[in-house]
């Protein structure tokens, strides 16, 4: 009978563990790649924001929407942009202790949006396949020198993934054999449930710019209740595909409306609102941050002079600065606890 006992004794003491357990999420900023080097007081604010990832962005840039070639690490690019200075950044973040994810990115020339590259013939589909290669290449080696944790594949490449499905997996296959971390790719928001390559990946990447609130100042409970439906149907694939969602980027202007077109950052001089920042984080954060099937997210953006940047009349993404600042250290710190 002590026996019996003692086993149901354990059964729910683990049992109830096991129901309240909550696995170390990625609490991470997107790093934003400038012209210099950093240093390790760079990196000082990010470790007091509680963050344990950091987003490294190296660049490659394409002249126009239909053209294939993808130029990248040359001596016109900032520092940050280059695989050195890539390399140079994560091996200050990781003094730090702070994880890594790769995320090479394109520029259209004007700020062209990349979702809308678009080859004109089966030649210039090739020949965009040879040159993303080559960069995406680039960086897998990287990530395995540095023991990067995440590779990120691409970032909002709705046409690129829709018209050229089998170049992109067998790009999978090929980063494998060099790099031997987790794989993500950043779609965008309106774009993650026509990714066709899901499977390939290790995380489900989406970045997470989704309308939640169409008033001026929405408040907590306005973006609570708008991510219900977006939240039901990223649960959704998780469960088809059986793989955690990871936020590549997610983050809110603090501006007027922040909630209503979230990735638009074209009227800048739109009205400073703060509130509406820190009520859309907060929401975001309740939403998602203690679901099981949800790996954590980058908020975007993080920029390496801290001292310099955001600030309270500042309309930007960044949170650096402002109340928003807050919200986002006791969320990382919660959840870097569990």
């Amino acid at each position: 009978m002590k026996r019996l006992i003692s086993l149901i004794f354990s059964i729910l003491l683990f049992g109830c563990a096991a129901s309240v357990y909550k696995p170390e999420k990625i609490n991470g900023v997107s790093f934003v790649a400038m012209n210099t080097a950093i240093d390790s007081t760079n990196i000082v604010p990010v470790v007091e924001v509680n963050a344990n990832y950091a987003a490294v962005m190296p660049f490659g840039f394409i002249r126009d929407l239909d053209h294939p070639e993808v130029i990248h690490n040359t001596d016109r690019q900032w520092f940050g942009e280059t695989r050195a200075g890539a390399q140079q950044y994560i091996n200050e973040l990781k003094k730090k202790d702070i994880s890594i994810m790769i995320k090479p990115q394109i520029w259209v020339s004007r700020g062209q949006f990349t979702g809308e590259i678009m080859m004109q013939s089966e030649e210039t589909w090739k020949e965009l396949e040879v040159s993303y290669t080559n960069f995406l290449l680039e960086y897998a080696a990287l990530a395995e020198e540095v023991n990067a944790e995440i590779l990120c594949i691409g970032t909002e490449l709705e046409l690129f993934t829709k018209y050229r499905p089998d170049y992109w997996k067998s790009l999978i296959d090929s980063i494998r054999e060099v790099y031997n971390g987790k794989l993500t790719y950043a779609a965008n928001w309106n774009e993650y449930r026509k990714t066709p390559f899901w499977d390939k990946l290790d995380f489900i990447g989406i970045d997470a710019y989704f309308p939640v609130s169409d008033t001026k100042t929405p408040s907590f409970e306005d973006c609570m209740a708008g991510w219900q439906k977006h939240k039901l149907e990223i649960l959704k694939l998780s469960k088809t595909h059986k793989k955690k969602v990871l936020f590549t980027e997610y983050g809110y202007r603090s501006v007027d409306y922040a909630g209503e077109r979230p990735w638009d950052y074209s009227n800048r001089d739109g009205s400073v609102n703060l509130d509406a920042q820190v009520n859309t984080t907060k929401a975001l954060f309740e939403t998602f941050w203690d679901e099981n099937w949800f790996a954590g997210g980058f908020v975007w953006k993080w920029f390496h002079i801290h001292d310099k940047v955001g600030g309270p009349n500042n309309n930007m993404f960044t949170p650096q600065n402002k109340p928003a600042q807050e919200v986002i250290r006791v969320q990382y710190g919660y959840s870097n606890n569990y």
